[in-house]
């Protein structure tokens, strides 16, 4: 039985409540809803209401599980440490103190004098109720612990039955399956040295399947930027275990006298909303950071598919003046610009401008951009070396690689390219010192900051090197912002293979996917706004047919998936006709109007039951306006469609329909119901969240945007 009085930690209708243990760590009693305050005779009470028995019972099973279960607490599943002393398995029996700091978090220290080690564990509840929580093992003692992992769990109540993990590939990410909570001690595992295009991202526990609007829902995310494994213990005599903790590799932590190793942050989201109310807990989390992107989101250009690596200063000039007279205001130049870079298999290390391509440097563009009113961007791959380059050749020992793999088995191409060891000094300075440099000489507003490799084989000073490599790209990207201030730096990673919490500590956005087949993208987008919120993710009209899929999509449904998001194109906007120009530059001023709402207001997922129909809006803070998106990927099962309920309105409000159709008119069947119209309809906000629109017979790879603003 435990005893003291246990630690409430309260914030933004979420507690997580801690006992008081004569010994070990302190279990989490309540992680949930918020009790309201609560009196250390409350307290108490909630400890005896949820307590198994008391002493002398004579269970072999923990009937509560600390904060680092292990199995001197009768704990059958996967312990939270695994840890050795020069060789000898680490069996850590914990004495621990609780300091509360205020209402909102806590620091639990738990001390092993015997076995020589400290554990410090902080839990905060922060805004929007979010649960952040990260540990730190300290070696006190003599000889060298090995860590194998260190993981963070929380509990959740036996009727979480359902689980929900993504996978996915290059140009898909973000793929969900839905499936029973395996019983046992269950792992997914990412082993790339970054995220991954099928990377758990999140795991979503739930009761039955999840859904977007209702019903409970718990979730943990890793903001860690490589190797990951999420994780769900469900025993038939412990509480379930919800977390993950980072991969290590055999010897990657070693932690001598004095060292410590702290793990990446878990964040915890509960929600008794469904889907949604998970999303809500992280983005107001994230926005309100300090560093969260506070200036409206640019209308962004970026010349990749629009020129590839032909590079032809007049023409890519024509594109920047194309750029602004649509509105564009930020101009982004693309892989290709510098040394030997007509292809993918040379140049990558020497950042430096070919002058080959670019006579005169890129300072007549840059400036060009500029007086055009945009903000000029570059494209770096910054944590890669191609063997054919002069960086290669002259520093051979700055690959992050096993010798035996250089250069790559036949038949393994890896891109034709290798990782760069930026965990070596000299390497790191030898890049930092390229990059700002041309920051500086160009005026560069913004970087999108490519990752195109897998690490394979990855050592660094004869030991595995994807952690220390994953904390010098960190510092690489935190030095040149302070160096800068303002630089802006999009998280690219063969598209969305790098998006976690950890790389957006330091980054202003994420490339979604590669993929601008606005059909892929309504769901690559939906999953990736689960965890961000969408200004800071990169959504950009692409060409039709799109270059990834092949598929031919009218330009209205590819501005209202770019809407979704951080706007922008990715198109050789040259070649458009007339008729394109102008339904763009209505893009550009529509987007210009509403991402003031877009980007600051609450993000709601109405459930449907059509497989074709993705119903998405956004609702103002204040619920003064919304806006709606309702779009098919393939043809609706009925004739006559359902009705989409315009869920978190204000019910007492009364709002005006308006659909936004100048960037051109969705196709639906021959029936055009009266909202549709020309004619206003003013309704309170509880007939649209109750009853609904009835939609049309939309025809496949359409979009409707409903614009409503209240009374």
């Amino acid at each position: 039985m435990n005893h003291g009085t246990p630690t409430l930690l309260r914030r933004d209708g979420v507690a997580l409540i801690l006992s008081a243990p004569d010994s070990g760590l302190p279990a989490v009693l309540h992680w949930g809803a918020d009790l309201g305050p609560l009196t250390a005779a409350d307290l108490d009470g909630l400890d005896r209401l949820t307590g198994r028995q008391t002493a002398p019972g004579t269970l072999d099973a923990a009937w509560r599980l600390s904060l680092a279960p292990q199995e001197s607490e009768g704990w059958s599943g996967r312990p939270a440490l695994l840890a050795t002393r020069d060789g000898m398995p680490l069996f850590p029996r914990w004495t621990a103190t609780v300091a509360p700091e205020g209402e909102t978090a806590a620091t639990v220290t738990a001390v092993d004098a015997e076995a020589g080690l400290t554990l410090t564990t902080r839990l905060e509840i922060g805004a929007g109720g979010l649960v952040l929580v990260d540990h730190e093992l300290r070696n006190d003692g003599g000889g060298t612990v090995d860590v194998a992992w260190l993981e963070t769990v929380l509990p959740m109540p036996k009727t979480a039955d359902h689980l929900t993990s993504f996978t996915g590939r290059w140009a898909r990410e973000k793929a969900p399956a839905t499936g029973a909570i395996p019983r046992g001690s269950t792992v997914r595992e990412s082993r790339r040295g970054r995220g991954g295009h099928d990377s758990p991202w999140v795991t979503l526990a739930s009761n039955g399947s999840p859904r977007n609007r209702s019903g409970d829902v718990w979730a943990v995310h890793l903001g860690w930027s490589a190797d990951v494994r999420h994780r769900t213990d469900r025993h038939t005599d412990h509480v379930t275990l919800i977390g993950a903790g980072e991969l290590l590799r055999p010897g990657e932590i070693r932690l001598e006298t004095g060292g410590t190793y702290r793990t990446p942050t878990a964040y915890f989201a509960w929600s008794d909303t469904g889907l949604d109310g998970v999303s809500a807990r992280f983005h107001t989390w994230m926005r309100a950071r300090p560093q969260h992107p506070r200036t409206a989101r640019p209308l962004v250009l970026n010349t990749w598919e629009a020129v590839y690596f032909d590079h032809d200063p007049a023409r890519v000039e024509a594109l920047a003046r194309k750029a602004a007279e649509v509105g564009v205001e930020r101009f982004v130049l693309d892989d290709g610009w510098f040394t030997a870079r007509r292809h993918d298999r040379a140049g990558l290390g020497d950042w430096e401008v070919d002058p080959a391509v670019w006579p005169d440097g890129l300072e007549p563009l840059a400036e060009l951009v500029r007086s055009l009113g945009m903000q000029f961007g570059l494209w770096f791959e910054p944590e890669m070396v191609n063997l054919d380059s002069d960086l290669a050749r002259s520093h051979p020992d700055w690959l992050l690689a096993n010798p035996a793999s250089v250069p790559s088995p036949e038949g393994l191409s890896y891109r034709t390219q290798y990782v760069l060891d930026l965990a070596d000094p000299d390497a790191f300075e030898h890049i930092r010192s390229q990059m700002s440099t041309l920051v500086d000489r160009l005026g560069i507003a913004f970087i999108k900051w490519d990752h195109n490799r897998d690490l394979v084989e990855a050592v660094h000073g004869g030991r595995p090197g994807v952690h220390p490599q994953t904390l010098a790209a960190y510092r690489l990207i935190d030095r040149l912002k302070a160096d800068h201030p303002g630089l802006e730096i999009e998280s690219c990673s063969s598209g969305g293979a790098r998006t976690d919490l950890g790389i957006l500590a330091r980054t202003d956005r994420v490339w979604a996917s590669d993929s601008n087949d606005p059909v892929e993208r309504q769901d690559i987008q939906r999953w990736t706004e689960l965890v961000l919120p969408p200004e800071m993710i990169g959504a950009h009209v692409g060409p039709s047919p799109a270059h990834s899929s092949g598929r031919a999509t009218p330009l209205a449904y590819r501005i209202a998936t770019s809407m979704q998001g951080s706007a922008g194109f990715e198109w050789d906007i040259l070649s458009c006709t007339e008729e394109e120009t102008e339904q763009i530059k209505a893009f550009g001023a529509l987007y210009k109007e509403l991402r003031g709402l877009l980007h600051t207001g609450a993000v709601v997922h109405p459930d449907a039951v059509d497989p074709a129909l993705r119903v998405r809006g956004v609702v103002a803070p204040d619920g003064s306006e919304a806006v709606f998106t309702v779009a098919t990927v393939a043809s609706l099962e009925d004739a006559l469609p359902e009705r989409v309920r315009l869920d978190g309105l204000d019910p007492e409000r009364r709002y005006t329909l308006r659909v936004r159709d100048e960037i051109g008119a969705a196709k639906h069947g021959w029936t055009t119901p009266p909202w549709l119209g020309k004619d206003a309809v003013t309704v309170p906000g509880r007939v649209l969240g109750e009853v609904g629109l009835q939609l049309p017979s939309l025809w496949p790879v359409q979009a409707v945007m409903i614009h409503l603003t209240a009374e």
